[in-house]
């Protein structure tokens, strides 16, 4: 039997911090392992009009004891009852440089939601600005030359990769039916970004023989420092990019639906789709970073099961 199984990117500060796995009864000592090569085509970073395309890893291990690490993230299910789960989650919480890349980028396994939403999934993610935002605000290696290009994240300052810590839960309302939630704090160079993500999920619903379907919903909400560090403007910065000075509140950041489509090739391989669209809200929405308020993210992986 398949466990549920679903591709995102650490990296990606737009959709999920982290992955979460969900709990499965193993004889003690035994572990669970996917390993694999994916694809995928997400927004350069939250906001963006352009994509960009990787060929990513995949990676995936689950233990008897409850540990398990999913790409970037690692966490442990402590509760005994089957139709809830819940635990401590680390992350490594996105980075973007100005050109909009996301530093260290990572493809995970897990079996969380079709939206690769955390515990559920940045899923969710990197490096290099280590000060306050305002200590080093340009990065030297970008063309300072404001008139010279319309890219909105020219002159802005690097936003290093963080590790994120905080907790997951998950509750099974029927076989096929979840709610998910997790919490990470510790996001953007001043490591005070919180980031909560909801959803409700319908887990694998069998179209034919060795296909099945997950859909998904979620939300995201951020406090005022998570929406600074990524959709803010400092003074500094306005006055030395093409923006202007824009200080966001916190409150729901985004809101998202996906689906994914597993076909299981045999006992041990799995290839797995999934598509998902997200629209910014709220002051991440008006932030003059933004050049497309709704993205369009899609991946592809073909994975072993050990």
């Amino acid at each position: 039997m398949f466990k549920f199984f679903v591709l995102a990117v650490a990296g990606t500060c737009g959709t999920a911090f982290a992955q979460t796995p969900a709990s499965n009864p193993m004889p003690d000592g035994s572990r669970d392992m996917y390993i694999g090569l994916g694809v995928q085509a997400v927004p350069r970073y939250e906001g963006a009009a352009g994509h960009r395309n990787a060929i990513l890893p995949v990676l995936q291990v689950a233990w008897s004891n409850g540990l398990f690490v999913s790409g970037m993230s690692a966490g442990m299910h402590w509760s005994p009852s089957p139709s809830v789960e819940y635990g401590p989650l680390i992350a490594l919480a996105p980075g973007r440089d100005a050109s909009g890349n996301r530093l260290f980028r990572l493809a995970t396994a897990g079996d969380s939601g079709a939206d690769g939403s955390p515990p559920t999934t940045w899923l969710p993610s990197t490096g290099i600005g280590e000060g306050p935002v305002d200590s080093h605000p340009i990065d030297e290696n970008v063309p300072q030359s404001i008139e010279a290009s319309n890219n909105r994240l020219e002159g802005m300052a690097t936003i290093g990769r963080r590790v994120v810590y905080g907790g997951f839960a998950n509750v099974y309302m029927a076989r096929q039916w979840r709610l998910t939630g997790n919490v990470l704090y510790g996001a953007g160079n001043d490591r005070r970004g919180l980031r909560a993500v909801l959803s409700i999920q319908h887990l694998a619903q069998q179209l034919a023989p060795h296909h099945a379907l997950s859909l998904s919903a979620g939300v995201s909400l951020v406090n005022r420092a998570y929406n600074q560090a990524y959709f803010g403007v400092t003074e500094y910065e306005a006055g030395h990019t093409m923006n202007l000075r824009y200080a966001p509140d916190g409150g729901l950041q985004d809101v998202r639906v996906a689906a994914r489509w597993n076909w299981a090739l045999s006992p041990s391989w799995m290839l797995t789709t999934g598509m998902q669209a997200s629209r910014l809200l709220g002051d991440a929405k008006r932030s003059p970073l933004v050049e497309r308020a709704t993205n369009l993210s899609a991946s592809s992986a073909l994975a072993y099961r050990f």
